[in-house]
């Protein structure tokens, strides 16, 4: 079995090892987060086309990686991407009960100005 060399870091001169290519969950919900801490830059561009560039993330993100930054190895490449992905999957529950309790409590508000008068009469003093 032939060792494969390490050419990662060196770019677009950088061979890609099969094992590495495919879905990046930490790039696709992180987008730019991720990008900044893999250094591809390119990833910064979810600022600006949102979903578009989160979804070539996901796609091209582990290659981008593998070519921008200098891993250790093959391993220590797959368990930083997991726990990229971990990170992301952990922001998107948090985001997802956030929107939630924020929708109920929106409802719930305007439920109320719905039972309100439209308009409360000031009480009346006498005058003396």
């Amino acid at each position: 079995m032939e060792m494969q060399q390490n050419t990662s870091g060196q770019g677009s001169a950088a061979i890609v090892p099969e094992e590495i290519k495919g879905w990046n969950w930490g790039a696709f919900l992180l987008g730019w987060v991720w990008s900044i801490g893999n250094s591809v830059w390119i990833g910064l561009l979810t600022l600006i086309f949102g979903w578009i560039m989160a979804i070539i993330l996901g796609v091209k993100g582990s290659e981008w990686a593998w070519q921008n930054r200098k891993w250790e190895s093959v391993e220590q490449f797959k368990t930083v991407q997991k726990t990229w992905a971990k990170w992301g999957v952990i922001v998107l529950i948090i985001s997802v009960v956030i929107g939630c309790i924020w929708a109920f409590a929106v409802s719930m508000a305007a439920r109320e100005a719905w039972k309100m008068p439209a308009s409360v009469p000031m009480p009346v003093t006498p005058s003396r």
